[in-house]
């Protein structure tokens, strides 16, 4: 069957569901959503419909994006807008049913807004609240839209038009499209993609490969797992158009053995990519063939870089290869010449072929096109995945998007690229998302984390908190980083316990330029970008541990104590029965005492206080600190 035949069955297949006289709902079935209750939202739409007797399609799709509003659900009836639910419960689900499904009663209390170009009085258009408005679709195309296991749903939105038009052009013409798009590296290196195709189509050999890194491995990112969970097909026909291009007749996708649903959704979209004649010998009638392998990887952060990835793939230890080395495109994967993106460049390769580059660099800035996809966390209010042009500034993210600052805080820092990211103060807010302003800034893109801190946030403990990371995830191989992150993280510590040293700060900046020049990978290299930042921007809060002896966001347990304030204890004993070192005395209906030789400074004294008596408040005395020290 021909291509056009496909995609216009594809088509059908589509539109009677989009047009047909059944409702959908839809239900964001990715990790995030069943994390927080997707599955059971389902059964309860599942038992509802039964119960009243109510036709209705449930279609499982993957992350929307609004991670803080899970489960989420669409639902779509005929003739009507789309309407967006927010936080479903299994009680919503059957009111839903009743009132919406049956009753026509859309309960604008409970939506998100609506999707599309049709209204509903009452509710606002997605699009058009603060949250949406600033974002752009692109990598995100087609997640929370279709079901990811169907492949006739990739097919009639796009799907492998690309490589369809792709196997149309010349290898050097694709090659020319990807490097006229501006398009750099998502995985966090920022290396123009286009130059790496043309490196692996010029590299010598017959035999080559392409390898897609879904390794993810810095925390709290999620940005790959929810593209492959909601568009596994995407970064295969990336990888196929990538192979096509280079002269590659194997790919391997390098994913994390953690994500097993994503694992699950790549194994179905392989076989069907198959069944449909997308992979494996003579695609679409052509003499290029290609086939892809799903390599599960043990969860080394240090595997994200490239000569470490294709060695764990190989079955050896994930290491670095020591410089002077060639680059992966002349000397990979079983030393062979080697293309290596992250998920979404692959993703992204796709729309670049089938709407031209020109579209693609429409978006963004003159040095970094197209859009960026961040997994906003930390202290904001609503958390979850966004898609944003490049060039959109720090303050929009996280006051537009992000919604402000959770609990009604106040703005600290925010870091981005993950562990290796600096931190970012108030006064830069208003830095544009690009390569090059964030390097210029002290951070670094990176694969495409950011995490928001307020006020209570200790900038000390959080350096100390990723150098705790990359010092357990190093590989050990090389000085500079096995030794020099420890005697960061080292150094780190005793300022947080309040034995810091005033030649510290100075020894901390010295050591990080060290580790910095000295270390084999960017593990290393970046290690200490956090340690950096922070002093860059927040010197006077070391100066207070090391100086004063106190931790100015109360934080630190070693600088810390709780008091209970006697005009205002009440002697209601909460306290007394929650300390879990019985370090609290006194009788009831008078004033309370905190042994501060038995307290651990775990601080649910001040949780469990009553807030009308609020009789518990956090210290910094440097008494206390001196005697511990």
């Amino acid at each position: 069957m021909s291509f056009a035949e496909l995609q216009k069955k594809a088509r059908q297949e589509w539109d009677e569901l989009q047009n047909g006289d059944i409702p959908q709902i839809i239900v964001g079935t990715a990790t995030c959503g069943r994390s927080a209750g997707a599955m059971a939202v389902i059964k309860a739409f599942e038992d509802a419909l039964k119960e009243k007797g109510v036709q209705a399609v449930i279609v499982e799709v993957g992350c929307i994006g609004p991670c803080y509003a899970e489960p989420l659900v669409n639902i779509a009836k005929p003739g009507k807008a789309v309407i967006a639910y927010r936080n479903v419960t299994k009680a919503m689900a059957a009111e839903l049913v009743d009132s919406y499904l049956i009753g026509d009663d859309p309960l604008p209390h409970y939506t998100l807004g609506t999707i599309g170009e049709k209204t509903v009085e009452g509710i606002p258009r997605i699009l058009d609240t603060p949250s949406f408005k600033p974002q752009e679709r692109r990598v995100f195309r087609n997640c929370g839209i279709i079901d990811p296991t169907n492949i006739n749903h990739y097919l009639a939105n796009e799907g492998y038009a690309g490589l369809n038009k792709a196997l149309g052009m010349t290898q050097e013409a694709v090659v020319d499209e990807m490097k006229r798009s501006g398009l750099r590296g998502r995985g966090g290196g920022g290396f123009p993609a286009g130059r790496k195709w043309e490196a692996g189509l010029k590299a010598k050999g017959s035999q080559k490969y392409v390898v897609c890194n879904a390794d993810e491995g810095d925390p709290g990112a999620f940005m790959d797992r929810a593209v492959i969970e909601g568009d596994p097909h995407s970064v295969i026909e990336g990888m196929i158009i990538a192979g096509y291009a280079i002269g590659a007749d194997t790919g391997y996708i390098y994913v994390r053995a953690e994500y097993p649903l994503a694992i699950r959704r790549l194994e179905r979209a392989i076989k069907q990519a198959h069944e449909k004649g997308f992979l494996g010998k003579n695609i679409l009638g052509t003499d290029f063939s290609f086939d892809i392998n799903i390599f599960p990887g043990a969860g080394a952060f240090v595997c994200g870089e490239s000569t470490a990835l294709t060695l764990s793939i190989e079955g050896k230890r994930g290491m670095p290869r020591v410089a002077p080395r060639p680059r992966t495109t002349e000397a990979g994967l079983y030393d062979k010449p080697t293309l290596l993106n992250n998920v979404k460049t692959f993703s992204s390769a796709p729309m670049i072929i089938t709407r031209g580059a020109e579209w693609f660099a429409s978006v963004g800035t003159e040095k970094s096109t197209g859009t960026a996809i961040f997994a906003l966390t930390g202290k904001v209010n609503n958390c979850g995945l966004i898609e944003v042009p490049m060039g959109i500034t720090l303050r929009e993210i996280i006051f537009d998007i992000g919604g402000g600052i959770a609990d009604g805080g106040k703005f600290k820092a925010v870091q981005t690229g993950g562990p290796s990211g600096g931190c970012l103060p108030e006064a830069l807010l208003d830095t544009p998302i690009d390569y090059d302003s964030l390097d210029a800034a002290g951070s670094i893109m990176g694969s495409g984390g950011m995490v928001v801190m307020d006020e209570k946030t200790c900038m000390v403990d959080v350096a100390r908190y990723f150098l705790d990371f990359t010092e357990i995830e190093s590989c050990g191989q090389c000085v500079p980083c096995r030794l020099g992150t420890k005697q960061l993280l080292d150094i780190l510590k005793d300022i947080c316990k309040g034995k810091g040293k005033k030649k510290d700060l100075e020894l901390l900046v010295e050591l990080s330029h060290s580790v910095h020049g000295g270390s084999v990978c960017g593990l290393g290299q970046t290690a200490a970008n956090p340690v950096l930042s922070t002093i860059r921007y927040f010197r006077d809060e070391y100066e207070a541990h090391i100086n004063d002896k106190c931790c100015p966001a109360k934080v630190c347990k070693p600088l810390i104590a709780f008091h209970i304030l006697e005009d205002k204890c009440a002697g209601c004993t909460l306290c007394a029965r929650s300390c879990p070192v019985s370090a609290i005395s006194g009788e009831k209906k008078k004033v309370h005492v905190i042994d501060q030789k038995l307290c651990v400074q775990c601080g649910v004294c001040m949780e469990k206080c009553p807030k009308k008596f609020s009789a518990v408040e956090c210290v910094s005395p440097k008494e206390k600190i001196m005697e511990v020290a």
